[in-house]
């Protein structure tokens, strides 16, 4: 007679090796698809932005900071960037991106107006991407005086004059060339193999070997060019699109694509400090309104580089305004 327990002994060890094999997919996170309708209309809006961009500034305007806000909240610091924005009107445009499936109340002033069609978006998936190129595409279409592309979200607080960002753009030291875009690019990042492998073995080639698979930071400030090049684009978004497990593509398909097309054209430094010391579940350190101080605004502007410093910082929560505007006099006086 056949034991049972010697029965159910056997069939748990043999259940083992295909209980490795189901996790993976069990708790991998459920991604978005980008459906056929999505994916049409948004190469119908990067071709016009690629056949409109061609044309040249007018020289008879100044160039204009084009900011790019992704968001799947309330714009909270929507009174900081006001204040930001104040007095320069002419120098720059505003374009919010605030994904359909949130709630997101529009504010007025300088965002009135300026939330663009958009699409459901979600962490670690393709959607981010798309999200990014439609901002692009949008605002290269609207004003051919945009020279600047800055990406950043609703938790993003500036850390500079609006007035020192400009000129450290557009008029920087004799010792930095113009018109570079500000990105993190790196092909030393922790688990950049893994990541690499994300959407299976050899689905990356031919378009992109690993040796020439890079890492950034999701936001970045690109130039004319460089945005140009991103909704011209078809050939890696046919890899980066594909869905993958445990992958950030945000923070790859950009520094990817602008270090294979124009390297020297990047400076490989982000605007955008963040603070990744006792990250969670891949999110940064949020800062609380018990950590803002004029001390932490000092400290986040420096950088390890003697050439450049940073303009904005992330993560910041919403309590954290009222804090902020108690010394935005301070912050804006640079």
């Amino acid at each position: 007679m056949v034991n049972p327990q010697l029965v159910l002994s056997l069939a748990l060890l043999l259940s083992f090796p295909l209980l490795f094999l189901l996790i993976p997919c069990i708790l991998s996170p459920k991604h978005i698809p980008i459906s056929l309708p999505d994916e049409l209309d948004d190469l119908a809006l990067f071709r016009r932005a690629t056949l409109d961009a061609a044309a040249a500034p007018s020289k008879s305007k100044p160039p204009k900071i084009a900011f790019l806000i992704l968001t799947n909240s309330d714009l909270h610091f929507a009174p900081l960037w006001e204040l930001f924005f104040r007095g320069h009107h002419g120098l720059y445009n505003v374009y919010v991106h605030a994904d359909p499936s949130a709630t997101v109340a529009a504010p007025g002033g300088v965002f009135a107006g300026r939330f663009i069609a958009a699409k459901k978006t979600q962490r670690a998936s393709p959607t981010l991407i798309s999200a990014a190129r439609r901002l692009l595409a949008t605002a290269l279409l609207d004003d051919a005086s945009n020279s600047y592309f800055a990406l950043v979200s609703q938790h993003c607080i500036p850390l500079h004059s609006f007035r020192y960002m400009y000129d450290y753009l557009f008029r920087p030291p004799s010792s930095l060339p113009l018109y570079r875009s500000f990105i993190e690019v790196s092909s030393i990042k922790p688990n950049l193999w893994d990541r690499y492998g994300a959407r299976g073995k050899d689905v990356m080639l031919p378009e992109v070997p690993f040796e020439r698979f890079r890492a950034g930071s999701q936001f970045f400030t690109l130039t004319r060019q460089h945005a140009q090049v991103v909704v011209r684009d078809r050939r890696l978004w046919r890899k980066f699109k594909l869905p993958c497990y445990k992958c950030y593509p945000e923070e790859h398909y950009f520094p990817t694509l602008l270090s294979m097309e124009d390297p020297d054209g990047c400076t490989g430094y982000t605007l955008t400090r963040v603070n990744w010391t006792g990250s969670v579940a891949g999110h940064p350190h949020t800062y609380g309104p018990g950590e803002v101080s004029p001390r932490l605004i000092h400290d986040l502007r420096l950088s390890n580089s003697t050439t450049y410093s940073f303009m904005f910082a992330r993560k910041f929560s919403p309590d954290c305004l009222q804090p902020l505007l108690t010394f935005a006099h301070l912050i804006f006086r640079d």
